[in-house]
């Protein structure tokens, strides 16, 4: 089967769904083409979170949160402005999903399900022609005029613009498998190599810190990677730790030769509070320090079970606890991945420079952010770009 279409879409998470509601807002022919039986997988997923869309806070803090190689001057803020947090519960409202913003900042659906807005969200692109092609691996890409794309199934298709969002390659189930590069490499686009990031990270816990710590939280803790500090928690895993904390700190301990993170247990006190609190304590010291610095269960574990000699290593201690790490979970566990398509292949309106006419969306570009709304707003707001790039490029040509 060969058949013509003004915009094919090539990936139904996300950003292509995104870029397939905006292309077809604009009045183009659009067809969508996913791997998969069924668009949203990845989204599905995300939903078992509670599906956070985007966060609440200060537009200048929100833009520094997206980090990648060669990343341009400003790209984020312009991307963001394009297509910001206002925009995108305006537009689920639009949906009719109502939603809210959480003490931590972080903006859920009011249903915290992912379900009913993926549902309305596929009516609204039918509604507005979009054409959907499921069970389609894209296996190859040609440049030109029009452009012509081959499937796994035997079937091609030639289009006048292509958006490709074809995520990265965590959760590879959902079909973000990253099998894309291939196609990449042929058409000569500049790519780094996919890896985890938003995943746990191992270490060598002994038997009796695993007996003690294992599935238990630390809270309320400073975690730093070289000269990054975060504010977070972590889980005691029986491979070493997950948590908001070491996510944020995952592009750092990629960097290093020997990966490590050092944990403040108690960063709203300094070393001589600790001390003064444990007054004329002689013995015991990690006992005593377990009431009368409110030190949890899981955090004694990692401290150690031998007497520390005095009251003052003990608080260093508690304050720079250095866990040497070894290597971040497998990409399939990773609720995102780094790495992709370089930023040098494209410009400001997410267009390859070496292929007129296709654009790039999504986790497939080799940018990377922390969980917290994050991921999702950075695919919302590249696939919005993509579309309006292609559009204005269709409508030129």
């Amino acid at each position: 089967m060969s058949h013509h279409t003004q915009l094919a879409v090539v990936g139904g998470g996300p950003a292509g769904l995104r870029a397939a509601e905006v292309a077809a807002s604009a009045g183009l022919e659009v067809t969508l083409y996913d791997a998969k039986p069924s668009v949203g997988r990845k989204f599905l997923v995300a939903g078992k979170g509670g599906l956070n869309l985007t966060h609440g806070e200060g537009f200048d803090f929100f833009v520094s949160r997206y980090s990648g190689p060669d990343q341009p001057a400003g790209i984020w803020r312009n991307l963001v402005e394009g297509f910001g947090a206002d925009q995108l519960r305006a537009w689920a409202a639009d949906l009719g999903v109502e939603t809210f913003q959480a003490s931590s900042g972080r903006v859920y659906p009011t249903a915290l399900k992912a379900a009913p807005l993926l549902r309305r969200w596929i009516e609204r692109l039918r509604a507005l022609g979009v054409r959907f092609e499921m069970g389609h691996r894209m296996v190859s890409l040609e440049r030109g005029t029009p452009h012509r794309l081959g499937f796994s199934n035997g079937n091609s298709v030639s289009s006048d613009a292509v958006i490709l969002a074809l995520g990265g390659a965590s959760w590879p189930k959902t079909g973000s498998d990253g099998a894309w590069t291939a196609v990449m490499d042929v058409l000569g686009i500049a790519q780094h190599p996919l890896t985890p990031a938003n995943c746990g990270w191992e270490c060598e816990w002994t038997a009796e810190i695993l007996q003690e710590a294992e599935g238990k939280p630390l809270k309320n803790l400073q975690v730093r990677a070289g000269e990054l500090n975060v504010i977070g928690e972590l889980m005691v895993t029986r491979y070493g730790l997950e948590g908001g904390a070491i996510y944020q700190l995952g592009s750092v301990l990629r960097s290093m030769a020997e990966p490590w993170v050092s944990i403040d247990f108690k960063p709203t006190f300094s070393h001589a509070q600790l001390v003064a609190k444990m007054e004329s304590v002689r013995r015991g010291f990690l006992a005593e320090a377990r009431v009368r610095w409110k030190l949890s269960e899981a955090a004694c574990a990692i401290l150690g079970r031998s007497e520390f000699s005095d009251v003052e290593s003990l608080a260093l201690k508690v304050k720079d606890c250095v866990i040497p790490l070894a290597r971040p979970r497998p990409i399939d566990e990773a609720i995102s991945s780094a790495g992709g398509v370089c930023w040098s292949e494209t410009d400001f309106t997410l267009m390859f420079k070496k292929c007129p006419g296709i654009f790039v969306a999504g986790e497939m570009i080799d940018w990377e952010a922390p969980t917290g709304g994050y991921l999702m707003q950075g695919c919302f707001a590249t696939g919005t770009r993509a579309a309006d790039s292609a559009v204005e490029w269709l409508n030129r040509s």
